[in-house]
């Protein structure tokens, strides 16, 4: 049978039980195939520009008269080839040559940059960065919590999806989670950039973002607790202290009947699950019972 006859009724789906047989026989038939495939991944991917590929399929599916011999395969699969080359040069060129450094529930971990900068990472969290171009760039992205010794140099970036902070050298601490954006200056002077409004915070000072309300205060502690193994809070929803209950402990908390936007002050520790949820529930007047499978119910205190 014809070669490019059956390669486009392949594409439209259209194939005889004893065309597909014919298709199946042609020395290429894997290589067709893979291309495809990538075709397809790049439709669903950010990469736009190869989308013509899956579209041009879905038109043949929808047009079902038959056509002539066509020559437009082979040089849509070179097209195709040379935009699976650049997604390949671009992962590896680009992408991978980011330092990636990523904690599990209850996990804490402290590295070094090429600097001599130390960054402490909270549990949950992931940082990245380009190594090799360190010096020329020290930008640092965060999603989660990290605590940052920064070494005197050019300036230093952290980059979060709420919000940047710039420093020159000094100590502070960034937590991302969700819609909750917070910073504490610890040494020194940082700027902070969240939602069109710039911040500068000076030693002591701190600010948070969360859903939509802007607060600053004071920092309790000289360094961040949770370096400690000690979660604190300052006036904070309950919601956010059981979720970072669950990243230090790896369960689930169910709050029945209970008020998520409560304020708490206080804190909880991280190496006794009882006693971290006394240290929230017996100030709000809660109670809480620990089931199977890593679950926590919570609950008001019956009167």
């Amino acid at each position: 049978m014809d070669r490019d006859y059956l390669i486009q009724k392949w594409l439209a789906g259209e194939l005889t039980p004893e065309e597909e047989k014919a298709f199946e026989s042609l020395e290429d038939v894997a290589f067709l195939k893979g291309i495809a495939d990538d075709a397809k991944n790049f439709s669903a991917s950010q990469f736009s520009n190869a989308g013509a590929y899956v579209d041009f399929k879905k038109a043949l599916d929808a047009h079902k008269t038959p056509v002539r011999k066509l020559n437009w395969v082979w040089p849509l699969m070179r097209i195709a080839s040379v935009f699976i080359v650049g997604l390949v040069a671009y992962y590896f060129l680009i992408y991978e040559n980011l330092t990636r450094v990523e904690t599990q529930f209850g996990q804490k971990t402290t590295i070094e940059l090429p600097d001599n900068s130390i960054v402490s990472v909270n549990a949950l969290s992931e940082i990245a960065y380009n190594e090799k171009k360190w010096n020329d760039n020290r930008t640092i992205t965060l999603e989660g919590e990290a605590f940052f010794d920064v070494a005197k140099g050019k300036q230093f970036v952290v980059s979060t999806p709420k919000g940047e902070v710039t420093v020159l050298g000094t100590e502070f601490n960034v937590k991302q989670r969700g819609s909750f954006f917070e910073v504490k200056c610890f040494e020194g002077t940082v700027r902070v950039t969240s939602e069109q409004r710039e911040t500068i915070l000076n030693q002591g000072d701190n600010i948070r973002w969360f859903n939509g309300e802007i607060e600053q205060g004071k920092n309790t502690y000289s360094i961040p607790q949770w370096t400690k193994n000690v979660s604190d809070f300052q006036r904070v929803a309950i919601s956010q202290v059981f979720s970072e209950l669950e990243r230090q402990y790896g369960l689930k908390v169910t709050l029945e009947k209970v008020d998520g936007k409560r304020l708490f002050t206080g804190g909880f520790v991280h190496d006794n699950l009882d006693n971290a949820l006394k240290s929230i529930t017996v100030p709000l007047d809660l109670d809480y019972v620990i089931l199977e499978n890593k679950k926590v119910r919570v609950k008001p205190r019956e009167k």
